[in-house]
């Protein structure tokens, strides 16, 4: 039975407006998903090249099926594509490499929406969800070895605190993770609604009630933690910057304060002339700043959107131009 991968794309107007597309530009979707914001930018090239990463193969099968009523679409090819849309199975860190080994070296324009799909949400054993019971997976390359139940059955209960605080900012931390490592002496933590109910008893009800999804810091921390989102995330930024052409848009969507901060700080960075401490009395440091902000507060969901797209309202948008 064929999988359906649906998916509503965040903020699509706001992107496909600040991407300035040019009809013969180069873009690149980082995260392609069901090809939502991928299949507005196609409609307005006419012989200009799309390029979307994804780790999932399913996201890249589905968007091949999407793009192809609308552009020429091939997918890992080595070929140098010259209009169309070229799909690529891989994480989006190896994008700036992967771009430049088939003749690609400068773009228009790249789009980074680090959210999760609502298919990989809402396909229960994928295991992102808990709200609904499959084996605890989490994987977004499902290729990859490591999943969220070997974490959770095998890490130390210090290191599993870690997770909790640091990418979940999770405040009841020391109480989760030893009730998970009670539990697995009994017997393995499987699935998805075994580790949820672990973590509401590990909680007082009334923040569990007063949550709303008691257990959504937790399942982001480890679904960070197995797809390695933030790691080197700034480089990445740092390096499609370097590869845009003079007034290219980089345009980032973020989904939770860890990204947030990341994304800030980084634009921040790298549109300033001097990053040297303040208490320097001169600049030494001889940067240069790459880009303008041409959003100093991120763009959030309108109320229209967020009456359609629930999902939509922890979403920032930040944008960028190469100087």
């Amino acid at each position: 039975m064929k999988e359906e991968f649906s998916h509503i794309p965040v903020l699509l107007n706001e992107v496909v407006e600040n991407l300035n597309i040019k009809p013969n530009g180069i873009y690149v979707d980082c995260t392609l998903g069901g090809a939502g914001h991928s299949s507005e930018i196609v409609k307005k090239l006419k012989k200009g090249i799309l390029i979307g990463f994804d780790k999932d193969i399913n996201a890249i099968l589905a968007s091949k099926e999407k793009l192809s009523k609308i552009s020429y679409v091939t997918i890992n090819s080595e070929e140098n594509i010259k209009n169309g849309c070229l799909l690529v199975n891989d994480d989006f860190k190896n994008a700036p490499k992967i771009l430049k080994e088939i003749g690609i070296e400068k773009i228009d324009g790249v789009l980074m929406d680090l959210g999760v799909s609502s298919y990989q949400i809402d396909t229960a054993e994928r295991g992102f969800s808990y709200r609904l019971d499959g084996i605890l997976d989490m994987r977004m390359n499902t290729s990859q070895s490591l999943t969220a139940k070997d974490i959770v059955n095998t890490y130390s209960e210090e290191e599993l605190v870690n997770i909790f605080k640091t990418y979940g900012e999770e405040e009841f931390s020391h109480s989760i993770a030893k009730n998970i490592v009670k539990q697995r002496q009994i017997a393995p933590i499987e699935t998805t609604l075994q580790l949820n109910e672990i973590v509401e008893n590990s909680m007082p009800k009334k923040v569990v009630f007063s949550r709303g999804g008691a257990s959504k810091k937790v399942f982001q921390a480890l679904r960070i933690v197995v797809n390695s989102e933030l790691e080197d995330l700034s480089k990445t930024i740092e390096s499609f910057v370097d590869m845009l052409n003079e007034n290219g848009r980089i345009c980032i969507i973020s989904f939770h304060s860890l990204e947030d901060r990341i994304v800030k700080s980084t634009f921040k960075d790298l549109s300033l002339n001097c990053i040297c401490p303040p208490n320097f009395p001169k600049c030494v440091c001889n940067h240069k700043a790459k880009i303008k902000l041409i959003t100093k507060k991120p763009i959030i969901a309108s109320s229209e959107e967020l009456k359609n797209n629930s999902r939509s309202s922890c979403a920032k948008l930040r944008i960028a131009e190469k100087i």
